[in-house]
């Protein structure tokens, strides 16, 4: 015989456990949430009243939670090795967080960015060297970075260069392969050998 009775307490046991599993697993769950936000209040109790968590240098805003040698990068124009050389000549410490910097050494990070040449540095580290106009040394930052190469694209058209050509046809300009890559059709022609048409005619 079928017994309803104990059917009906096996479900009621199984509800129960899931139940309880239910309220165990909210309970790590909450603990947890407590646990992370206590974090991030000990984080932002940790930090000091001087910190900034963004500083300005060269029209640019940079991480103050990274460290100065490695939040210069984000600058467009300045490398690994330049940022290192902004900081030897600065007399700034690039281990240290940029938020912690202080305003006159911003400022000192600024002017060495803006006049390299000021405070000796070599010539063989600026990104336009022997400039066509005047035959100077110069490191171009930023907007005035992407103007120059922009006119430099322009006047190698112009001039039709090499390069110039290339850059105009939408070629690659520094000798790639481009029967694999750079192709604009793809799919619509065959890079394999095409058969032949069978010819006409019944078979033998």
């Amino acid at each position: 015989m079928f017994d309803a009775t104990n059917v009906s307490e096996y479900v009621i046991r199984m509800v129960e456990q899931s139940q309880a599993k239910e309220d165990a697993r909210k309970q790590v769950t909450r603990k947890s949430e407590i646990s992370s936000t206590s974090d991030l209040g000990s984080g932002a109790n940790s930090v000091g009243k001087d910190f900034k968590y963004f500083v300005r240098i060269a029209n640019t805003d940079l991480d103050g939670n990274k460290s100065i040698s490695n939040a210069l990068k984000k600058i467009k124009g300045v490398s690994f090795m330049f940022s290192n050389m902004l900081c030897n000549f600065a007399g700034v410490d690039k281990t240290a967080k940029a938020g912690y910097l202080k305003d006159d050494e911003v400022k000192k990070l600024d002017d060495v960015l803006s006049n390299p040449s000021n405070y000796n540095a070599p010539s063989w580290m600026f990104n336009r060297r022997k400039n066509y106009v005047d035959g100077k040394d110069y490191h171009v930052l930023t907007g005035n970075l992407s103007f120059a190469e922009e006119n430099d694209i322009k006047m190698m058209k112009k001039i039709r260069s090499y390069k110039g050509v290339r850059h105009g046809v939408g070629l690659p300009v520094r000798g790639q392969r481009t029967k694999s890559n750079f192709r604009r059709n793809k799919g619509k022609s065959s890079l394999g050998v095409v058969k032949k048409t069978a010819a006409k005619g019944s078979k033998a």
